[in-house]
């Protein structure tokens, strides 16, 4: 009975893991995180995929990786629901986020939020998932993410670089001329 507690506990824990992770995870890693035996790893591991195959995720595995996935009997509904989400026209709200990346360089949700004035974070969804921006861990703040144009974008834009964008240093001056009177305006607050 204690051992099928520890192993549902250590199943759980799996489960946190990788959804946090948000991708695939080496063994080896989830392993040392887990800090436990070889034979209780795979327990787990067994145990978490069983108790998943009633629902919409599956567990992966391969000799290397552990990840979560959409189950197979899922994929077509996810499909079809990212298909109609992406074949929507981005709107004003995507090419707002698209300009202000592409003129004030990489920049947090933070500061899209501030410059445009309302809540970016669906359409930066919207944007990630159709491949026209990328984000990253912010060097500065670990807290955040710093969202980025992709390759795929400044081609489909036919530009190479940021500064052949049309008026790049007038529009790139304004916003920060923009965010510095901001800034400003909150330190005599």
């Amino acid at each position: 009975m204690n051992e099928e507690i520890i192993t549902g506990t250590l199943s759980q824990r799996v489960e946190a893991l990788l959804f946090v992770e948000g991708g695939a995870m080496a063994r080896r890693k989830l392993l040392s995180l887990l800090g436990c035996k070889e034979d209780e790893f795979a327990s787990a591991l067994q145990g978490l995929s069983e108790q998943l195959q009633e629902r919409g995720i599956s567990l992966i595995q391969t000799d290397n990786e552990v990840s979560l996935a959409v189950s197979k009997s899922t994929s077509g509904a996810v499909r079809e629901a990212f298909e109609r989400e992406l074949s929507r026209d981005i709107g004003d709200a995507g090419l707002e986020i698209i300009s202000i990346i592409l003129y004030a360089g990489p920049s947090t949700r933070a500061k899209i939020d501030y410059i445009r004035g309302v809540n970016s974070s669906s359409t930066l969804r919207t944007l990630l998932a159709r491949g026209l921006l990328e984000r990253e861990g912010n060097p500065n703040d670990a807290r955040e993410y710093l969202y980025k144009p992709t390759v795929e974008l400044l081609a489909h834009l036919g530009v190479s670089n940021m500064n052949e964008l049309p008026d790049y240093v007038t529009i790139a001056t304004e916003l920060k001329n923009f965010e510095h009177h901001g800034d400003a305006e909150r330190a005599t607050e």
